[in-house]
């Protein structure tokens, strides 16, 4: 994970969006985690954990906002394109971000579990799967790893 200093103000705003995504995740009973995309300084699409409500294992925040992103821009390759997440993407969203070619992924607090960009595993960077996903960790991590520390809290 990289210091604070490293990101910018913009990167913080984005964050705070997918944060937002996270607090809307929880109130559904979902774990709460936010992702948003976002090209040129514009937000594309925006999503929170549905796999409760799909009844979906694959309703991951990073899948279903990378999903509506392709969607909104009519291509699937998201080149140029940067996703923010409160958590360190697993490996089934790490290799979803490699194959839509996003240009980098922002993730918040890292997952001591499942985490696959570094934390457990280096999918981002395994020169077995092709060019490297660019990523940076850490951002508002501790606002991010609270919201998931309360929300299994609150059900035990």
């Amino acid at each position: 994970m990289l210091p604070g200093w490293v990101f910018d103000d913009a990167d913080r705003a984005f964050m705070a969006l997918a944060l937002a995504e996270a607090e809307a995740a929880a109130v559904r009973s979902e774990v709460p985690v936010g992702a948003v995309v976002v090209r040129d300084g514009e937000l594309v699409a925006r999503a929170g954990n549905r796999r409760v409500e799909l009844g979906d294992p694959t309703a991951h925040a990073e899948l279903l906002v990378v999903a509506a992103a392709g969607r909104r821009l009519g291509d699937w390759r998201l080149a140029g394109c940067t996703l923010y997440v409160t958590l360190e993407p697993c490996p089934m969203c790490t290799a979803a971000c490699r194959q839509a070619r996003l240009g980098l992924v922002v993730w918040g607090a890292a997952d001591p579990q499942l985490g696959a960009c570094g934390s457990v595993l280096d999918l981002a960077g395994d020169p077995r799967l092709g060019p490297p996903l660019a990523q940076r960790g850490g951002l508002e991590a501790e606002a991010c790893a609270a919201l998931v520390r309360g929300f299994f809290a609150k059900r035990r």
